[in-house]
């Protein structure tokens, strides 16, 4: 996508602090950390949020989540991490890049929301 920001940044178009990258997904630090590691990963297809996997992308999910504990060891969590993908305005998806959080470092509270 053109003017998808988080497609620039896996084309090398806009920096990022890598974290973990492969030919299907990259990992990265996120700018605004909401835990004491937080890192995004997007996978290099676009796809705009969870409402677009389908069976012929589903396989690329699952690569994403086979390879999450891979990207938390990377970024020097050690403890556990929650994983949290946002979907749509009521969930404050903020760009539409489907992509999933990894929270981790210390002790998260038990709400989300």
């Amino acid at each position: 996508m053109e003017n998808c920001v988080f497609c620039k940044i896996a084309a090398g178009l806009i920096p990022s602090t890598k974290v973990y990258e492969d030919d299907k997904i990259l990992a990265f630090k996120d700018l605004n950390p909401q835990a004491p590691i937080h890192v995004l990963v997007i996978p290099k297809m676009h796809m705009d949020s969870l409402e677009d996997i389908t069976e012929d992308t589903s396989a690329e999910i699952a690569y994403i989540f086979e390879n999450i504990p891979v990207i938390a060891a990377c970024a020097g969590i050690r403890n556990g991490y929650r994983v949290v993908s946002n979907c749509g305005p009521d969930a404050c998806q903020t760009i539409h890049h489907l992509h999933f959080h990894i929270l981790g470092g210390g002790k998260l509270g038990e709400k989300l929301a």
